[in-house]
This record gives structure tokens, sequence and C-alpha cells, in this order.
């Protein structure tokens, strides 16, 4: 209901006329007020002592009364004010709203309570100032509306404190979404522009943004690199450093200072004639001040008593109000969060680093030479905010030229995983060596996670090895001479096998547990592989890819077909088709292996009779062969190692002995029979006749040893074959 004013004579029929002109209104309007002269507590109240701006306005929205709280909030007197409308005097305010307010609570008769509205005044020129105005229709007796009052606080202060309140807010929203140093210290840089500053230039100390410590700070003693920037004009940094850059500060200047004292600093108005800026030897210190920088704050970037870098803001002519105290207050706090979270991210950066480091070092960086297989392989590490897997391979070169493919997954991220996965391949390596079956290398590997963890368990130690618990792996081995290939699983996806038919299909690998889950057998599964045939091993990630593009699968298959292209091709397609569907936490290990076949005329093999004086035909027959490669230079040796090999065969092995010669990139010799027993080197003493056998054979092979398999036992040896032109003109093709 609208506010009616009566008078306070005790009169009730004295109001103004309801069809007098705007003017007459305007003029008994006053004559009606300076009734209530009679009443001075109510003047004084109302005009005099209220804290509160109060305008009167007639129905031409002119001003016919003010108090004096009106003439300190405006800073406008009141002499100047009476008798005209606000557009005519305020120039510096958004006068149209403020009179469209007024006239629609003349239309309606209806209060308009807390308009804000900004502006400055001739007594504040260079500071915005806010207001809050409430007003409302003055009626007479009659209901006729005589004018409009409107009563004005200014709320600047508390309207500040909400905005840097909100800021903060925003501010712990937006400012350390991720990992990653120079993206941080960009949502800082976003935050502070144009909300606090112009201008806002992040400078890290060297190294920072690579995850180093933060070197000892003081003049002379640190490099400062621009990290990130932002301006609310792009003009502004015409000129000036890019990104990435090295800043020189000026000796003596405020960002030198500060950086070495650890306290920021306020220079509310910056003197274009001071030392540092003036005898400064880079010209872009003075390209600032060409857009009328007149303000500047640096703070420096503190987290757990360390420096990490300085934070300095400009306020240009476009601003004409300085920083101020409180201004200093609010970016120290905002600063302060950042550098937290600078902090964070460039611990996690060294640890990420060192954890890709030693990850790298245990993964292969070259393949062996080998010929059962020309391998290509890829490692894809996760995306930069992410943490490093404990996904790995190897290519293991075994006897008898044939070769150990293997993958694997370690659950979790960090250098957890990554240690663990080095007590994985370093055991899987190992266990190569003894050439066992696929089945019970991951026996083995099963029985020692347990101990590992159990291990750590009674040390107290941190529970790392836990991670190994869930662990998968995948172990195939290839035998180039019968092209039989074996492979067991500990938990991990099969491996893609394509032909060179081009038929692609995933090995029907018997499903086993992963490691640590209590389950010994692992079974195996056995195929042929026609030469040329493709395997394609990879880890848990690839999986997960195709399960997010349902085409994917399709496509790796075309691409692994194209059998006319390279392995080292292939990889890198399936590479590129696959990334674009990784998760960010994903890593990519991928290991292709186009399998060869050994030409019929490398590879020999004789049955031994289980009679001593066979030793001498077997010694013949194969220094025949040797001499038919091209190694008689080896004749010698080979000699001894077949006489030394077929006579501990016949004497403590059982029949059906076998004697095969391979001529690959070393000559082996291979003596099989059907007992398990395990030959021992020794050292002979000068008065024993015999054991000295292995031990001359050691002595005249590159390498030497024993492997057990379903029928017996197989003991080998490799000479390393003399690149003679001899010895070339009669080796085997390379089949790729």
């Amino acid at each position: 209901m609208p506010n009616q004013l009566t008078p306070n004579d005790g009169t009730s029929g004295m109001g103004i006329p309801g069809e007098a002109s705007a003017d007459s209104r305007g003029a008994d309007l006053r004559e009606w007020l300076l009734r209530f002269e009679e009443d001075q507590a109510i003047l004084d109240a109302l005009f005099i002592q209220s804290p509160m701006g109060v305008a009167v306005f007639d129905t031409e929205l002119r001003v016919v009364r003010a108090n004096h709280a009106l003439e300190r909030i405006h800073g406008i007197p009141n002499a100047r004010l009476l008798g005209h409308r606000l557009s005519e005097v305020l120039t510096d305010m958004d006068t149209a709203a403020m009179e469209s307010r007024l006239a629609t609570v003349l239309e309606t008769g209806l209060p308009v309570v807390g308009s804000v509205y900004r502006g400055r005044t001739p007594a504040d020129p260079g500071r915005d100032h806010v207001w809050e105005t409430s007003s409302f229709a003055l009626t007479g007796p009659d209901g006729q509306t005589l004018g409009v009052t409107d009563t004005v606080v200014d709320i600047t202060d508390r309207h500040r404190t909400r905005e840097r309140l909100a800021l903060l807010d925003e501010a712990a929203a937006r400012i350390g979404t991720t990992l990653d140093v120079t993206r941080t210290t960009q949502e800082l840089a976003d935050v502070l522009v144009p909300r606090v500053a112009d201008l806002a230039s992040i400078d890290l100390l060297d190294g920072v943004a690579a995850g180093e410590e933060s070197p000892p700070s003081g003049p002379g003693l640190v490099t400062l690199r621009l990290t990130a920037r932002k301006a609310s004009r792009p003009e502004i940094t015409e000129g000036l450093r890019q990104i990435g850059q090295v800043q020189d500060f000026p000796v003596g200047s405020p960002h030198i200072q500060s950086l070495a004292d650890r306290q920021p600093l306020l220079l509310s108005a910056i003197d274009p004639e001071v030392d540092w800026i003036r005898n400064s030897p880079d010209p872009r210190t003075r390209k600032l001040l060409m857009h009328g920088t007149h303000s500047l704050m640096v703070v420096p970037l503190r987290a757990r008593d360390t420096i990490l870098g300085v934070a300095h803001l400009y306020r240009t002519a476009a601003r004409p109000d300085s920083f101020e105290p409180d201004d200093l207050v609010l970016v120290q706090e905002l600063v302060a969060r950042a550098a937290v979270c600078v902090d964070n991210a460039r611990r996690y950066t060294g640890e990420r680093d060192a954890a890709v480091t030693l990850q790298q070092s245990m993964l292969p960086r070259s393949v062996p030479d080998q010929s059962a297989v020309h391998v290509a392989h890829h490692y894809r590490p996760a995306r930069a905010h992410a943490g490093v897997s404990g996904c790995w391979f190897d290519v293991i070169p075994l006897s008898g030229a044939r070769v150990a493919l293997t993958v694997g997954d370690i659950p979790g991220t960090g250098v957890e995983a990554t240690a663990c996965m080095g007590q994985i391949c370093s055991a899987v390596r190992t266990l190569a060596q003894l050439d066992l079956a696929p089945d019970e290398v991951l026996a083995r590997l099963d029985d020692m996670v347990p101990r590992l963890v159990e291990r750590e368990h009674t040390a107290g130690s941190p529970p790392i090895m836990e991670k190994l618990v869930g662990a998968t792996c995948l172990y195939v081995v290839y035998d180039p001479v019968s092209r039989r290939c074996v492979m067991a699983s500990a938990g991990h996806p099969a491996p893609v096998v394509a032909d060179p038919a081009d038929q692609v299909r995933f090995a029907e690998l018997p499903s086993n547990q992963p490691l640590g889950q209590g389950d010994p057998v692992f079974e195996p599964h056995e195929v042929e592989l026609a030469e040329g045939s493709a395997l394609v091993l990879y880890t848990q990630s690839l999986v997960h890819a195709c399960h997010a593009d349902r085409t994917l699968k399709e496509r790796l298959g075309a691409i692994i077909t194209r059998s006319r292209r390279s392995p080292d091709e292939i990889c890198r397609a399936v590479v590129d088709a696959v990334t674009p569907h990784l998760a960010p936490q994903d890593d990519l290990a991928l290991l292709l292996a186009r399998t060869r076949t050994l030409d019929a005329a490398q590879v020999f093999t004789w049955d031994v009779p289980p009679d001593p004086t066979a030793v001498a035909d077997a010694r013949s027959l194969a220094l025949r062969r040797v001499h038919e490669w091209g190694l008689d230079d080896l004749a010698f040796s080979t000699e001894l190692i077949i006489s030394e090999l077929v006579t501990n065969a016949i004497r403590h092995g059982t029949p059906p002995i076998r004697l095969r010669l391979i001529r690959d990139r070393m000559l082996i010799i291979e003596v099989s029979d059907a007992s398990s027993t395990s030959p021992h080197i020794r050292r002979a003493a000068t008065t024993d006749e015999g054991g000295r056998g292995l031990f001359l054979v050691a002595q005249c092979s590159h390498r030497w040893g024993t492997r057990y398999h379903a029928t017996g036992k197989t003991i080998w040896a490799e000479q390393s074959v003399t690149d003679s032109p001899l010895a070339a003109s009669h080796r085997g093709p390379e089949k790729f």
C-alpha cells in the first residue's frame, strides 16, 4: 500500500488538489513539506540525523529536498541538486537507470527496495562506488501521488568484501584442477585478470615447471622464467617477453626485492623516472609504461617455506584506481592457494618423471638379435597429468634359436607400480634363462608374489609389493625350427594371430587367474604357425579402447592383415588408431612379431646309438656339416664339444639320444636324451681322471645350458660364428 504523508498538526482535510498541474503540484509539495518544519524532531530524524542519503522528487523527477548524508555520499552540494533532475547533475553515474526506476515507482505506486548501482563521485573520481537504493511513492490524504522518495546507502566496502569472498570461492574451484605446473599458473592468471588487474604474469624459478627442487632465492642466484600471463587487452602484451622466456628484471626492481625478501610489495604509483626503470637494460621494462601502467603489486609464490616464483600484477590507464592494501591482502590469499597447488604439481611431476625414467630403463630399448621373429614394439606412456602404470614387455632370445615374447600389466600407478614392474621383469628374464616352459614360468612367478608380500610385511616396510597381487602376464615361446608356438597367460588377454592368408583370430588361450590369486595352474596352449604369421601382444588398455569404440576391433584387424607392410609400419598404424580412444590414465605397450622359419639346410639331426663307438661317427658327421657351412674355424671346438656331450649322454643318459646342429647367428650344438638327470660343471683336481668334460664345453662355447622337456632333457652349447666371407656365403637367408 502506498505510503501516505499527512500533516502533523491534527488536521485531516488539508491535502493537495488532484486536478492541479505538474508545476503547481511541485509547489504544493514544497509548501506541504514546509508544514513539517513545525515538528523539528521529525525533520531532524528524516533529513539531518539519518545516516542514509534521502532525496525527495516531484512528479517530474526534480529534486525538491535532500539531506546532508546524500551530499556526503555523492560529493555534490545539495544546492546543485535542488530543482534539477539527476541526469542534469550526475555525469559519472547511470542516471538513466535511476530515473527509470523512479518513474516506475511513480507510475505503479509500488516501492522498489534494494536496487544496486555503481558510479564515481566528484570527491573520489578514481574509485568505483556501489550504492543501494530504495524508492517509494509519496501520496496525499486523498491518495494522489505527490512524488517519490529515494534512500541511498553506500555499500562499497561491504560489496567489495562480498566480491572478494566470491573470488576466493571461485579461485578454489578454478585453480589446481590438474597436476600440471604450467596449467596451474595459467589458472591463477585467469582468476586475477580482469577481476583484480589488467595484466598478471607468473614467473617460476627455472626448473620448477620440470619438477625439480626450487633453487636458493636471491639476487643473482636464480633464473625466472615466464610461465603464464593474462591481459585484459591484447595490446598490453605487445613487445613483452613470450611464455617460456627468461625474465631479466633489473637489479633493485620490486620483483627482485620481493623475491629476495620473501615479502609482497605494493606500489600504488609507479614513477617512470625511478632507477630500476630508467636504468633498465631491457627495453621491455619501459614497454609497460606505454599503456599507462600506474600501479604494481609483486607477490612471491611461497609454499612449505619454499619460494617457487613470483606473481606481478599491473593496472593501466583503463582502470585509473590504484591497488590498495585490501587488494594486496586478497592477492596474497589467491597466490598462497595457488602456490600450494603449484608445489603439489611440481612434486608430482618430479615423481612421475622419476617413475617414467625407472620404467623406461626396464623396458627393452632395442630388440636382441635373433632369427625367430621380426619384432616391432611401441610403448606409449599415460598422459602427463596421469600416473605412470606398470605395463611392460620384453623379447628374450632362448636356446635352440627360439625366442620368448612376454607382456604384462601391474595394477595401480606411480613409483610403486614401477618398482613392482621391475621385480616381475627381472624374475621373468631370470626364469627365461632356465628354459622353462611358459606354464612353469608363470607358476614360479605366482609362487614368488606372496613371498615378496610376506617379506615386506615381516620387515614392516611400506606396502609396495602388494600391487603385485593381481598382476597379469602373457608368456609366449616360438620355435623357428618346428614352427610351434607355446603360450600361457596369467589373467592377460590372449594374443592376436594373423596368418599369411589374412585370417585374424584370437588365440584360444585358456582363461587363468592373475598372479597371486591362489591358482597355481596356468594351462598352456600350443599352436603351429605358418611362416609369416603375425603375433600381436598388447596390454589391457587396448581392450579398454576397443570397448570404447566398437568399430576399432575391425579396423585393427584390417591393419594387422596388411602383410605387405613391415611390422614397424603395422605397429605404428595400430598405435595411431588406438591412441585417440585411450583414457588419460592408460598407457599402451604393443609387441608385434612376424614369424620366420629356419631353412632346412640350416638344421641337421642325427639319432645316435647308445654305443661308445658311435661318438666317432657323430664327430665325423658333424665336421662334414660344419665344413659345408663354411665354419672350418670352428671345427676343432665343435669336435671337442660333440665328443664330450655325446659321451656323457651315452654313459649317464637314457636312449634315445639325438644330436642336432643349427646354423643360425650362432652355431648351436644340442644333444638330447630321455633322462632328467642334471649335469653339473665342476673343476677337476690334477689327480682326477675325469670330470673335465663340461668344463671344456664351457671354455669352448659362447654359452651353454640345459633345458628340460616332456621326453627328457637337452644339453646345448652355442659358438660364435665368424663373419668371414666364407661363413656369410653359407648363412641361411634372412626372412622377413
